[in-house]
Order: structure tokens, then C-alpha cells, then sequence
């Protein structure tokens, strides 16, 4: 190892894969050597292909299990004390946590926290805004400095107490090179004659983990409502299961709509881009998120997106520009939308020409990279690099 080292905590190594990868071999190619730890798993080939190399967390649970979690931060302690970082970065909720507490006291001189998305929001109920605020303010307590990828999250952090001086807006981004729509037809024809889809299918996408979280729900209740009138629309549903979670949706229910309505499930797919190219309308009915990376790459690929109106949502779908916004748990309403929208031919091209120029102007991810750096370099050249941050 030849540059400052940086590990990048998360909970499992799908998270370092599949959400972080571009910007930890972008920090890498800056001269940082860095390490993803996180549980071990099947993502973490892929990490170590892209020269990534892997720590496992032997302890690190997506469960709620404060024991398991508190053993787990001893060993994350532990491991900091053996391998010595220039700068700890963490990542999701529960590593956020222990992360960043356990990297001061094992004496990680700086301490990074991405903020992702605040697992509370403004209309949770209190007793949650109460358990995650007071989490995030104490752990606050520890790092260096927050980078903030959704603007609505600063107002909540500022009210917080957190120090201005350790608040970023980092945003979020994608490769706008991988995610860029094919030139002409033919390609676009070419990948839905693989998928069975015949050129009058107006298709209407969705990726993500198949849990209820994300409004898979509403989802199959408006594929059902709109198979009657609208036989046309054809739904495809990327994503892997989920089971370890409460709120998967189960081979049951994956099953019934398939049969009920004009729904496919492709699972985990390593050619996303090419099945992007082959959607009419991207749909993410989510009831929370941060800041959605796929509605960004959608966005990229000049498809006119469905959302609820969360944040998150707010921050990629302008509303009757690039897409619409829909009250969340509400499929009546997400049916209506994806009408209006799969009816008109010319308002699909037009907000999908409008997505495109969005997520030309504000997704490139290159800016969350740049940002992350110059931090990085802020915070190793001072003797206290919180005093040091840019603004």
C-alpha cells in the first residue's frame, strides 16, 4: 500500500458492490487505498475484480439484534486498532452508528460519515424521530464531517445540533456514460425481442430488492387495475428477493400477479443498462428514500419516471416535466399516472428528453467523488481536520 488507506463501511457487501463501487474505484484511482468491510457474501468477487480489496465483518447483521450489533462494533473497534486508516468512512444506518463511534475511540484520525438518507423523517411518528435522532446527533458526535446526499435531510441535521462546519450537500450521481440511451431503434429492438416484448408493448419498468418498502404493492394493484383497459402496458420487475427481510414480498406473491396481470420478474441482472433501454416509463413507488439511485439511471436513460412524492423522489422527478409525482400508498392514483403517461406518445418523449438533460446537468457522479476527495484531503491535512472542512 502506497497512499493514504480508507476503509468503507457498510452492512453487506451488496451495498459496496452495487451502490458504491463506482465512487470507491474513483477514490482508489485518486491514489487512496482503499477497503470495503462489511459482512462477507457473493458481492464480494465482484469488489476484489474491480481491485477492491475485501475485509470481512464476521459479526455484521442486517437484524435488529443490539447484541449482535454491539459485538459487532467491538469487532469493527478491533479491526481499526489492527489495520490502522487514514480516514474511516461509513455508510447506512447501523454502521453509521457503531461505525463512527468505534473508529474515534480505536483512534482513526478522521472519521467520514455519508448520510444516505435519515432513517426518520418529519412524519414519522415521534417515538422513531426520537430513537433516530438522538442516534445520529450522538454519533455526529464522532466524525469529522457529514456528507449529505439529500437536501432536505440538512434542515433535520442543522435542528440537530450537528456543526455547520461538518455538513456537505454531496448529492448523489451515476455514470453518465454507462447510463446513456442507445443512438437508435434497432438496438432497443433488439433487447426486447430477447425479453419476449413485441415492439407495440408500452413497458413500464421498475428496479429495486423486492420488498414492500419499495411499493410493490400499489405497484401490482395498479398492474391489475390497468391490465383491463390498458392490455398493452407490459410490466418488468428487476430486482432480487429479499426474504431476510420483514417486509419481502414472497414467491407467493410474486406468483399471484404474474398470473393477474402483465407483470415479469427478471431477478438480479448484470446488464441493467440494456433493459433500461428497453422501458417506455420507469415507476418507483417507494414509501421512503434517500435519494434513489435508480430512478437517477433511469433519469439517464431518457425515461419519463412515476414516483411518489417523498423526498428522495422530489429531488430526481420534476413534477409534469420529467415525470409525475403520486401521493405514496396511494395505487390509484400510480395507475392514473402511468395511464396518462403510457397514452401519450409525445409526453413520453418529451419528459424523457427532459430526464435526460437532468441527469446530464445534476446526476453526473463525478461531482460526489470530486467533493468526497477534496474532504479527504481537507480533513488529513489538518491536525483537526473538522476545523478544516470546506463549506
Amino acid at each position: 500500500m502506497t497512499g493514504p488507506t480508507v476503509l468503507h463501511l457498510t452492512t453487506v457487501d451488496m451495498s459496496l458492490a452495487l451502490l458504491l463501487l463506482p465512487q470507491l474505484v474513483g477514490i482508489r484511482d485518486a491514489g487512496y487505498d482503499v477497503i470495503g468491510v462489511s459482512a462477507p457474501g457473493p458481492y464480494v468477487e465482484t469488489l476484489e475484480s474491480h481491485g477492491i480489496p475485501h475485509v470481512p465483518l464476521r459479526r455484521s447483521t442486517r437484524a435488529a439484534d443490539l447484541r449482535a450489533d454491539l459485538a459487532c462494533a467491538w469487532e469493527f473497534a478491533g479491526l481499526c486498532h489492527r489495520l490502522r486508516p487514514d480516514i474511516v468512512h461509513t455508510h447506512n444506518p447501523k454502521p453509521g452508528v457503531y461505525g463512527r463511534i468505534g473508529a474515534r475511540l480505536a483512534g482513526v484520525r478522521a472519521v467520514v460519515n455519508t448520510v444516505h438518507g435519515l432513517y426518520a423523517q418529519p412524519t414519522d411518528p415521534l417515538m422513531k424521530r426520537a430513537a433516530v435522532y438522538s442516534l445520529e446527533r450522538l454519533a455526529s458526535s464522532f466524525s469529522s464531517a457529514e456528507l449529505v446526499q439529500n437536501v432536505e435531510d440538512l434542515p433535520v441535521l442543522r435542528r440537530l445540533r450537528i456543526p455547520v462546519r461538518k455538513l456537505h450537500l454531496l448529492g448523489n450521481g451515476v455514470d453518465l456514460t454507462r447510463f446513456d440511451p442507445p443512438l437508435d431503434d434497432v438496438v432497443r429492438r433488439r433487447i426486447r425481442g430477447r425479453l419476449g416484448l413485441s415492439d407495440e408493448a408500452v413497458v413500464i419498468g421498475l428496479v429495486g430488492r423486492l420488498v414492500r418498502e419499495k411499493g410493490y404493492g400499489e405497484v401490482f394493484a395498479a398492474a391489475r387495475q390497468l391490465r383491463a383497459h390498458l392490455p398493452q402496458l407490459h410490466f418488468v420487475v428487476v430486482g432480487p428477493r429479499d426474504p431476510a427481510k420483514p417486509d419481502a414480498v414472497s414467491q407467493t406473491d410474486i406468483d399471484r400477479v404474474a398470473r393477474e396481470a402483465n407483470v415479469t420478474f427478471l431477478g438480479l441482472r448484470d446488464d441493467i443498462e440494456q433493459l433500461y433501454a428497453a422501458m417506455d416509463i420507469y415507476v418507483l413507488a417507494s414509501h421512503r428514500e434517500g435519494f434513489p439511485r435508480a430512478a437517477m439511471e433511469a433519469a439517464a436513460m431518457g425515461l419519463p419516471i412515476v414516483a411518489t412524492d417523498i423526498r428522495g423522489c422530489r429531488q430526481v422527478v420534476e413534477q409534469g416535466r420529467t415525470g409525475l409525482l403520486v401521493p405514496v400508498h396511494d395505487h390509484t392514483a400510480l395507475a392514473e399516472a402511468i395511464s396518462r403517461i403510457a397514452t401519450d406518445p409525445d409526453l413520453r418523449t418529451a419528459m424523457g428528453t427532459a430526464a435526460r438533460r437532468k441527469a446530464v446537468a445534476e446526476f453526473d457522479y463525478r461531482r460526489q467523488i470530486a467533493l468526497t476527495l477534496q474532504v479527504y484531503k481537507d480533513l488529513l491535512r489538518g491536525s483537526r481536520g473538522s476545523e478544516r472542512l470546506v463549506r
